[in-house]
């Protein structure tokens, strides 16, 4: 028997609890899932310290086997970003509850009443790797609209998704909720993904989050349907017509705010008209920064800090202080290099020219597509989602930061009196 057969074995009696579990979700009130939620919250603040220490022990570890500082900074937490996790789960708690809505009905010639209604997936299962902000995200999305899940937090955090996985459960059968609706895997390491991938019927639909070698394996391995989410190659496009001193200002706080993450800029595309005005300008705010920067050979004649961008630069996702930059003479062949680039992840163009900006929301195919705004707004919770459980780059089911609408579907109600089909 190989050792995969072996995992999975070992974990079909944790999936099968928690896809019971899951039934239980799913006829349990939107109160008593609210209560779960502030057992959460409280459980978060809590054990601060504990989550702190846990945590600690993971970046030492990171650091020893050479994790890189944009993975260190996912997965790090401070008593900062801990109370963010509390404000975020209490965003959560406070909006609407999405099973039951009803999508359309009719009432058919026959007298029949037919209405879709929204319903919880069931169970939903999450791979992703350094970011212990996302058991606590997509664990409160999912009780929120109804669904159990289970976790493969991935070992660079698992000191710490040990202690919040704990007070997760705990929290939970507070509320009279049972603890097998959250559920993980880290256990049993790499194999314990590899099973998730193979638990069709177990689990209804799984979500990978991370890097872009990681959600290409979920996606061509899995069994279990998935729902992509995506690298981010983002593109800025500043146009001849930019405010060029708020375009420096969007510009910095797209690459700089936070680096390591996808909605990060990592291409700079400029209109020629203005590169001699802007580029040195932006260039310096960037390098203030510490970014390092890689340009085509207009930019580099005019930045010499630059150095010579290859093919690979305009295909990078850097995640890191470092940014591509290419000048190019128009409009079109922006399009053109974010279409053969982009990574359909969020494309912004800073512009004046309303004709401009709205041929660039109709012509640029990514998920978010936005005129004068910094790349860092596409998140969930900037959206009014509360969190988020990841960034869909794909086109079926759901597109851009999924919230809770995502995580359900829908089912058919039909209401009758007695009638039978001719």
């Amino acid at each position: 028997m190989s050792e995969s057969t072996e995992t999975s074995l070992l974990l079909e009696p944790r999936l099968r609890a928690t896809k019971a579990a899951a039934r239980v979700l799913q006829s349990a009130s939107a109160e008593t899932r609210d209560k779960a939620l502030e057992a959460i919250q409280a459980g978060l603040a809590a054990k601060t310290d504990e989550i702190i220490a846990a945590n600690t022990e993971d970046l030492r570890r990171g650091e020893a086997e050479g994790m890189s500082q944009g993975l260190q900074d996912r997965l790090r937490l401070t008593p900062e970003r801990i109370q963010g996790l509390v404000d975020a789960v209490g965003a959560i708690r406070a909006l609407p509850d999405p099973i039951g809505d009803v999508l359309r009905g009719m009432t058919l010639p026959n007298g029949l009443q037919v209405a879709q209604v929204r319903v919880p997936f069931g169970v939903v299962g999450a791979i992703y790797e350094a970011r212990p902000n996302v058991t606590v995200d997509i664990t409160a999305l999912a009780l929120k609209s109804g669904n159990a899940v289970v976790l493969r937090g991935g070992s660079a955090a698992e000191s710490t998704n040990i202690v919040i996985v704990a007070m997760m459960n705990q929290a939970l059968e507070s509320v009279g909720l049972p603890g097998a609706a959250i559920a993980s895997v880290d256990d049993v390491g790499r194999e314990g993904a590899e099973a998730m991938m193979r638990a069709r019927g177990l689990i209804d639909v799984l979500i990978p989050r991370g890097s872009a070698a990681l959600i290409e394996a979920v996606v061509t391995q899995s069994q279990v349907p998935v729902i992509e989410t995506g690298s981010g190659v983002v593109h800025i496009f500043v146009d001849e017509s930019a405010d060029l001193d708020n375009a420096v200002d969007i510009v910095v706080n797209a690459k700089v705010q936070r680096p390591s993450v996808c909605n990060s800029l990592e291409t700079l595309l400029v209109h020629r008209s203005i590169a001699d005005r802007f580029l040195p300008a932006v260039a310096q705010a960037l390098l203030n920064h510490s970014v390092v920067l890689h340009g085509c050979e207009v930019t580099r004649a005019l930045v010499p800090e630059a150095s010579e961008a290859t093919e690979a630069d305009w295909a990078a996702e850097y995640l890191a202080l470092e940014l591509a930059i290419k000048v190019v003479d128009s409009l079109d062949e922006a399009l053109e290099h974010i279409a053969t680039y982009s990574t359909q992840h969020t494309e912004s163009i800073l512009t004046n020219d309303m004709g401009n900006a709205d041929r660039f929301l109709a012509e640029v195919d990514a998920a978010v597509v936005m005129a004068n705004a910094s790349t860092r707004f596409t998140d969930g919770g900037e959206f009014g989602f509360g969190a988020e459980v990841g960034i869909s780059t794909q086109k079926l089911h759901a597109r851009g930061p999924m919230g809770l609408p995502e995580l359900t579907s829908t089912k058919w109600l039909v209401r009758g009196s007695g009638q039978v089909r001719a």
